[in-house]
């Protein structure tokens, strides 16, 4: 049994990943909204999922590790360890530099509209735009058009908004 405790919860279901949540709204809800699911070929579902597990596992270690040393440890009183921001930009660039290709030829990660692929960037983004790393992303105009986008949807902004309340 997983000791995890649930952040959502819709009737019987209960789940606690951000990911399964994610993927679940997106099911569940998709006749209301953004629709942030491939519904076409078995080929463009693929490249949806492809795009997601890059993020959970390219994008997200390093960035959520500089967002932890640049961003929070200052709130928290902390010292940043210069070294592991140091390094994980490095593992970071090397996915920025995948992202710019990817993004030269197509406008969203998936497809040319937005998905859960770009969405599940945005909390760890968001964060790395307060930040001296934000030069990771200016430095590619691709990526960096992208965040321009994903980071001016009306429904990120309110987020934003409430968070700074």
């Amino acid at each position: 049994r997983n000791s995890a405790r649930a952040a959502f919860e819709d009737g019987d279901l209960k789940l606690f990943e951000s990911g399964a949540i994610n993927h679940y709204v997106a099911h569940e809800y998709a006749d209301k909204g953004t629709q942030l699911l491939i519904t076409g070929s078995n080929k463009e579902t693929a490249v949806l999922q492809l795009w997601r597990e890059v993020e959970a596992h390219q994008f997200d270690p390093p960035c959520s590790k500089i967002v932890w040393e640049v961003y929070y440890k200052p709130i928290f009183g902390m010292v940043t360890d210069a070294a592991a921001v140091e390094e994980n930009e490095a593992k970071l660039v090397k996915v920025l530099d995948v992202y710019e290709t990817r993004l030269s030829q197509s406008k969203y990660l998936a497809c040319d509209y937005f998905t859960l692929a770009d969405l599940n960037h945005l909390p760890n983004i968001q964060c790395l735009l307060a930040t001296p790393s934000k030069k990771l992303i200016d430095s590619r105009p691709h990526v960096s058009a992208w965040v321009k986008d994903i980071t001016a949807r009306p429904a990120w902004t309110k987020v934003v908004a409430m968070q700074k309340q």
